[in-house]
């Protein structure tokens, strides 16, 4: 059983297709969720009433804070992650390289890492493209080797786990 590293931000929609769309669906492809969500997100799911169902998905706690020193690690090192959806300012952190939330931080980690397989789906307003840095930000992941797609609206967010290796084991 492969460990996907899914993380979540806060986007439109979180609320009600991020376990329905994304999490269920990647658990019966046989993959074994490591969610991590940025502050905002875990305050939306929570307020919600999606964390328990989520926890439910996985033998790992869904989380959104850093450990404290001497606290073990509460998730593997997943090979592959899938950063779905993620907002405009969670992409352009990430093209930044800045890591102020543990959402973050676990992927600019493994940025670059040939071993490691990275996807971003991101949802944004046709506006953005507008952005002078908007098209950077997005070469400058896709020059690091993640897999930068597009949540189309009215789509399912499901389409992006095409993107995802086999689980395997």
């Amino acid at each position: 059983m492969t460990v996907l590293g899914l993380i979540g931000s806060s986007c439109g929609g979180l609320d009600t297709r991020f376990r329905a769309e994304l999490a269920a669906p990647a658990a019966a492809r046989g993959h074994r969720l490591a969610i991590t969500l940025t502050p905002t997100a875990h305050r939306w799911l929570d307020a919600a009433g999606e964390l328990d169902p989520l926890a439910a998905l996985t033998d790992l706690p869904v989380r959104a804070n850093s450990r404290l020193p001497g606290e073990p690690r509460p998730h593997p090192d997943p090979p592959v992650f899938l950063f779905a959806p993620a907002s405009a300012n969670s992409v352009a952190k990430l093209a930044l390289g800045i890591a102020d939330n543990q959402a973050l931080t676990v992927l600019g980690d493994v940025l670059g890492d040939p071993a490691v397989t990275i996807i971003v789906g991101y949802q944004v307003q046709d506006a953005r493209f507008r952005h002078p840095a908007w098209r950077r930000h997005l070469d400058t992941l896709a020059e690091a080797g993640v897999r930068v797609r597009r949540l189309e609206y009215g789509k399912p967010w499901s389409e992006i786990l095409d993107l995802l290796p086999a689980s395997t084991g």
